[in-house]
């Protein structure tokens, strides 16, 4: 029962997806407000179909820590729904994407609309210098940029990678950090089609100010996210 709700869901998932997207295209002749709710209410479809497809409710905590300005967030990450669950939540998400991306088609044109940040991710300093330019643009619009500090996705109850990019982003934009914690992985892993009934949590936690040292940000950073998400595991 488990697989054929998954793959029904699946299919489902790539429709609703598709569909909107190609029925949207004319919102991409307007301001950038109108893509970006468009993915506000594409995410809600999302949570939509994985409630009634597969029993999965999305629950969203900690909403007086959620940002309203400039801020980077920095999310547990274990499955893509990491990535669709900001746009519901954050009022003016931004992301950074890789540049072999750019050339699909309405991804590439709804990312571009909603000036994503697009990056070569073997460029080194170059690249970090290039995020910070971009970012300090996005933030005088009162944006968010969401960056997984992971830098990919792992397996529930298992200790992230920490990378060090985002305390260079943490030092040069001297904004606050938004952690977010989740356990989303238990009920969509990261591989596979199989989604599992249950509570998917999304816990935004007490933001990190700016101006703290590299090892004491990282620190904090870690601590926060993996005591949370752990937390939630025990649920």
């Amino acid at each position: 029962m488990i697989m054929a709700r998954s793959l029904a869901f699946a299919a489902c998932f790539y429709l609703w997806s598709a569909l909107l997207a190609i029925a949207a295209t004319p919102l991409l002749l307007g301001p950038a407000r109108w893509t970006l709710s468009l993915f506000a209410f594409w995410s809600r479809g999302i949570n939509v179909l994985l409630r009634v497809l597969c029993s999965i409710r999305v629950e969203v905590r900690g909403r007086e820590h959620i940002p309203t300005g400039a801020a980077l967030v920095a999310p547990k990450h274990q499955c893509m729904l990491d990535v669709f669950a900001s746009f519901a939540e954050l009022p003016a998400t931004v992301y950074v994407m890789k540049k072999e991306l750019a050339w699909i088609p309405w991804f590439s044109w709804y990312a571009k609309k909603v000036r994503t940040i697009v990056i070569d991710r073997a460029g080194g300093a170059t690249t970090l210098r290039q995020m910070v330019r971009e970012a300090l643009v996005r933030f005088e619009e009162g944006r968010q940029l969401v960056i997984f500090p992971e830098g990919t996705r792992t397996q529930p109850g298992a200790k992230g990678d920490y990378k060090p990019g985002i305390a260079g982003l943490y030092r040069e934009l001297d904004v606050p950090v938004h952690p977010v914690a989740t356990n989303s992985g238990v009920h969509w892993p990261a591989h596979g089609f199989k989604r599992y009934p249950g509570t998917i949590v999304f816990e935004f936690l007490e933001p990190i100010p700016p101006g703290l040292k590299r090892a004491e940000f990282m620190r904090i950073l870690e601590e926060r996210i993996e005591t949370a998400s752990m937390k939630l595991l025990s649920e």
